[in-house]
Formats: structure tokens, sequence, C-alpha cells
């Protein structure tokens, strides 16, 4: 199990019966860069990770 499975889980565990939109994991994703900036980079591969239907044709800009 890698690190982050571990917070994976806790998600999953604890939220996963709830229904979100896409505007309101945005709008999470933008509060946890603005609190954690130096995570902007990774942030935003994932952003566009699931933007392009979770394809790893991210370009490197």
């Amino acid at each position: 199990m890698y690190f982050t499975d571990r917070g994976i889980e806790e998600l999953a565990g604890r939220r996963g019966e709830e229904e979100v939109t896409l505007a309101w994991l945005a709008d999470q994703l933008q509060a946890f860069v603005d609190q954690h900036p130096d995570f902007e980079v990774p942030v935003e591969r994932l952003a566009t990770w699931l933007a392009r239907g979770g394809t790893d044709d991210v370009d490197d800009e």
C-alpha cells in the first residue's frame, strides 16, 4: 500500500456515501492549493488528468 492510499481510504470511508459535483471538487482543490501552494503543480496535474478522462496525455508545460 502506498502512503497516499491511506488518505484515499479515509476519504472513501468518511465521505464515500456523499454525492458531489465537479464544481465542488474544483472548489476544494482550489482551497487546498490556496492553503498549500507547494502542492499547486501536483494538484494541477491531477485536475488536468481528471479533466481529460483519466488519460496519461498530460503535457508537461
